[in-house]
């Protein structure tokens, strides 16, 4: 493996990537405010779609907001969310177009041309709401933070107690803090270059 073609810093791969890992366990030290705005100020610049925005975050702090939330997570990980430092509802705003001429000012008519329909806003949501959502995930790894991913949950639960508008559709939910003991799996394999990229 050689790391000299890429311009990040064999540290930074570490930190982003290869020793990165889906945290289990997490130690008591708080995530603040501003290291989550720091981390959305840096993601958000990440691509999408026509520049659309759709991902919402809601931040899960307060003791009574956490109790809501791990009633409707699975059963494996009702441990997890509840002793996470923080926990980060990600989902996708299905309206996302009303945003789109002021976040595609060179082209402020794609909101009527393109996504006048709601089930082509859902699916584009999704897809790049998902984008949006992996690089927060790299964003909390940039911070030296550790993040639990999950998408083990009972969606509509979610969708209803925290959005309950029928406009927000939870994308995941990630505990967010510094890893605490035995907090890693082993490493699951990876496919290798040649059984995924080919060249035509």
């Amino acid at each position: 493996m050689t790391t000299d073609a890429l311009v990040l810093d064999a540290a930074a791969q570490d930190l982003l990537f290869r020793e990165a890992r889906t945290a289990n366990t997490f130690t008591d030290e708080p995530v603040s405010e501003e290291q989550v705005q720091a981390i959305y100020d840096l993601v958000k610049f990440g691509p999408t779609a026509f520049n659309q925005q759709p991902l919402r975050v809601v931040l899960v702090r307060s003791a009574e907001a956490r109790e809501r939330l791990v009633q409707h997570m699975s059963d494996g990980n009702k441990a997890k969310t509840a002793g996470a430092p923080l926990v980060a509802i990600l989902a996708q705003d299905n309206e996302f177009h009303e945003e789109l001429p002021t976040q595609l000012p060179h082209f402020p008519q794609a909101k009527d041309m393109f996504f006048s329909e709601r089930s082509v806003r859902e699916q584009s949501a999704t897809l790049n709401g998902a984008l949006q959502a992996a690089y927060f995930i790299i964003g909390v790894r940039a911070a030296g933070l550790a993040a639990g991913p999950m998408t083990g949950y009972d969606a509509e639960g979610i969708n209803k107690e925290f959005f309950g508008d029928g406009e927000h559709s939870v994308l995941a939910v990630v505990n967010i803090g510094k890893p605490g003991e035995d907090a890693w799996f082993p490493r699951s394999p990876r496919l290798a270059y040649d059984e995924v990229v080919t060249t035509v």
